[in-house]
Formats: C-alpha cells, structure tokens, sequence
C-alpha cells in the first residue's frame, strides 16, 4: 500500500476523533508543530531510524519532546512507531491539514507574481476567490517568479488561473500562427 494511502488512512482516523472531542483546532496547531520538528531536528528523525532502539525508547523520546502534546496526537506518533511508519509523519500531517480545511470551509491559494503582494492586493484576491469557490477563507501564499514578466498565476487545489503576460502572448502567438495557416 502506497504511503499516501496510508497516511491518508491515519489522517482521517485522527481527524474524525479530534471532530468528535471537538479539538480540530489544537490538533492541526500541535501536528504543525510536529511536521516542522521532523523536517527541521535531524537529531531526532536520526535516532528514530536506528534499528537497535527499541520501540518503547522511541515512544518514551516521544513522549518527552511532545509531552504537553493531545494524547491523540502522542498515540498517534506512537502507532507510527510500532508499525514502523515514521517516514508519513510529514503526509499524515498534510493529509489532516486538508480534512481540517475542508471541514473549516478553508482553500489554499498559491499566487505566482513578479513581486510581493500587498496587503490590499491580497485582501482583494482573497474576496475574489472567497466567492468564486464557496469558501469561507482564502489562505494567500504568495510566491515571487520573475520569469513571469508580469501579471498573476493563482492555483487553488487542481484550479489553475494564469493571468500571466508569458501566458498572454504566448495565446497571442498561438492565435496570429493559427490565423496565417
């Protein structure tokens, strides 16, 4: 079974405890906070691989470093670990964050420019968008692209938006080739 299936699997379980104790909200902020230790602390990602480290010493650094944590949040880690599945941390945590954002009414707009966004420009795309999709909040994250020459290029999940200049001419020429043929 591939591991986003997987993870996925784990994700929606945890989801639809943390729905039913009503804790959604500290969930997605403490599996954040997970993702970001496993992708940044080579320290404990190192010591979680070892094969001679037993799974209860494993479990009990877990229980240390998130020991503030949701218990469903530690258990979860610790399944991961009897069933040797640490490398989905990072998905299982994707996999939640889009059940938690659906669930929210939450989209994810990822806007391609040339330069960094204002705050009006955004607040404006945001209301935009907001409508265009039926949600209840549009997420901005603004990523600079200079080979853009100009203009916006806005994915929303699988909706891409190209309102760039490269994307303009590129039409223009498709369109004068087209007529001269």
């Amino acid at each position: 079974m591939s591991e986003a299936v997987v993870a996925k699997r784990y994700a929606e379980a945890l989801f639809q405890l943390a729905t039913e104790k009503k804790i959604e909200d500290n969930i997605i902020s403490e599996l954040t906070t997970v993702k970001d230790v496993f992708q940044n602390d080579e320290q404990i990602n190192g010591f979680l691989d070892l094969p001679r480290i037993t799974d209860e010493e494993k479990m009990n650094v877990l229980d240390a470093v998130f020991k503030d944590f949701d218990r469903n949040v530690i258990n979860t880690l610790k399944l991961l670990v009897e069933r040797d599945r640490m490398n989905i941390v990072s998905a299982l945590v994707d996999e939640y964050t889009d059940l938690y954002n659906e669930a929210k009414g939450i989209a994810i707009a990822t806007v391609y420019s040339t330069r960094a966004l204002s705050d009006d420009e955004k607040v404006q795309l945001e209301d935009s968008f907001k409508k265009r999709f039926n949600k209840q909040q549009i997420t901005i994250d603004n990523k600079i692209d200079p080979s853009l020459l100009g203009g916006l290029r806005i994915r929303v999940g699988n909706t891409i938006y190209d309102g760039s200049l490269n994307n303009k001419l590129n039409r223009m020429k498709h369109n004068v080739v087209s007529e001269t043929i």
